[in-house]
């Protein structure tokens, strides 16, 4: 599975961004897709994930980010809204088989994208 993710950019606190993620080849046995990020210092952290009846969020974004998924393109999207410079991190996507906030429970990940929050 290629996982190419999108979307990134530099934008104001309180303000919003959208991410995307496509997954191309042999998607067989994906059934979840997630986000996760790594601030600069700081361990990768569990964003967001969803499969195809629910969705999992880290309680840091909850209210704030939503994933959706659109399963005829096999891409997942990241809605960002009241950004804060602490979400200011690499976003990286993810694909695998059970809905987790653990990263091991990903085998397929995308490169990732920057996204920065300025106060």
């Amino acid at each position: 599975v290629q996982l190419q993710a999108s979307g990134g950019g530099l934008v104001q606190a309180g303000g919003s961004l959208r991410l995307s993620c496509a997954a191309s080849g042999r998607t067989f046995g994906m059934f979840v897709m997630g986000w996760f990020r790594q601030a600069p210092g700081k361990e990768r952290e569990f964003v967001a994930a969803i499969n195809w009846r629910s969705t999992l969020y880290a309680d840091s974004v909850k209210g704030r980010f939503t994933i959706s998924m659109y399963n005829a393109k096999n891409t997942v999207y990241l809605q960002m809204n009241s950004l804060k410079p602490e979400d200011t991190a690499v976003y990286s996507c993810a694909a695998g088989g059970v809905i987790s906030a653990e990263a091991s429970d990903f085998g397929s990940w995308g490169q990732g994208t920057q996204v920065t929050v300025s106060s």
